[in-house]
This record gives C-alpha cells, structure tokens and sequence, in this order.
C-alpha cells in the first residue's frame, strides 16, 4: 500500500477473524514501532504481545467502557499489543509527560503498519491499569498506556467524516483559518 492509503483504510476494528498474526507480518509492525522518535532518542517504552486467550479475557475484564466491543475485540483478535512505559526513561518538560508522547507515537507506527499488513486494529486507552498491571506482572514503575487488538478484520467500518480543516487548523494564529488551496 502507498503510505495515504494505509492513512486512509486505518480504521477502528472491532470484529476479527481468529487467524493467527503471521510473524513475519508482526516482525514488521513491532520494528515500525521501533524506528519511532522519542525524547532525546531513549526508548522509554515496552510492548507485551499477548496471544493467550486466558490472558487476553483478563485484559478485557480491564477495559473501562459503557459498551463491550472493545472488550470483545480484545478476547476475539489473535492478539493483543500494549505499550507500556518508563517515566522515569524519559523527560518532562512544562509539566508534559514525554512518556505519553513516545508511546504514543510508537503505537501508532504500530497501528499503520499492521494496518499496512492487512490487519485490523483499535486503540484502547480507558482501563484498569492497576488491574492490567497485575494481570501481566508488569512492574510498579512502569506505566500501562495504550492497548490494541490486532488481527484479520471481519468487518471494515467507513472513516468517520473528514473533519473540516478550517475549524481544525490555523495558518499563523489562532482563528486564521487554514484551507487546503492555501498557497
């Protein structure tokens, strides 16, 4: 796939097949994340690849949502990624946590990338990270930031809508509207 049509098939997916993750597949998302910036270029992040289907109902039990799809996604995907991370491996600088921001930016290498690999993804972000931590013997000091299932979608759900850039983006202060036949 060209890389604005990964941009542009990346979608939330809650519905997968139970084919398993090729692993040359995964090896190339996991190296994506890999090749992620990050503060001062220290990794302050880990993945747990989670394919146990024991393990993978503990995670769902975690999610903090008031629908189970993202719950289901979790327990029906072949696997499950989680980024988990290391304050004290990176900086802070006016009170931003750049922890949050490498991880971040390395799940979503992540995402693209499987989503270049014909799989589908969700990001999950609302969970009993105490519970998870627990689940996964992940220890005290890290901190649990995201989540992902990852497998062969069963269903393709549309993009939500464009958003219109006008209300989303300025073109050198706040309220100057940028167009896209800026020039």
């Amino acid at each position: 796939m060209q890389f604005y049509d990964v941009i542009e098939s990346r979608t939330s997916v809650k519905e997968f097949q139970s084919t398993p993750i090729d692993k040359d597949s995964l090896a190339r998302a996991i190296n994506s994340a890999m090749m992620s910036p990050s503060w001062k270029n220290n990794t302050s992040y880990k993945f747990i690849l989670v394919d146990d289907p024991r393990e993978k109902d503990m995670l769902a039990s975690c999610i903090i949502n008031d629908t189970n799809k993202a719950s289901d996604a979790v327990k029906q995907a072949p696997m499950v990624a989680i980024i988990v991370a290391d304050p004290a491996k990176s900086g802070v600088v006016a009170d931003k946590e750049y922890y949050l921001v490498d991880s971040a930016i390395a799940m979503e290498h992540f995402i693209l990338a499987a989503t270049n690999e014909g799989y589908g993804t969700c990001w999950i972000g609302a969970f009993d990270e105490d519970k998870i931590r627990h689940t996964l013997s992940i220890p005290t000091n890290q901190r649990v930031v995201a989540m992902t299932p990852v497998g062969k979608a069963t269903e393709r759900p549309p993009h939500h809508e464009k958003k219109d850039v006008r209300e989303h983006v300025f073109i050198n202060k706040w309220g100057q509207s940028y167009t896209e036949k800026y020039s």
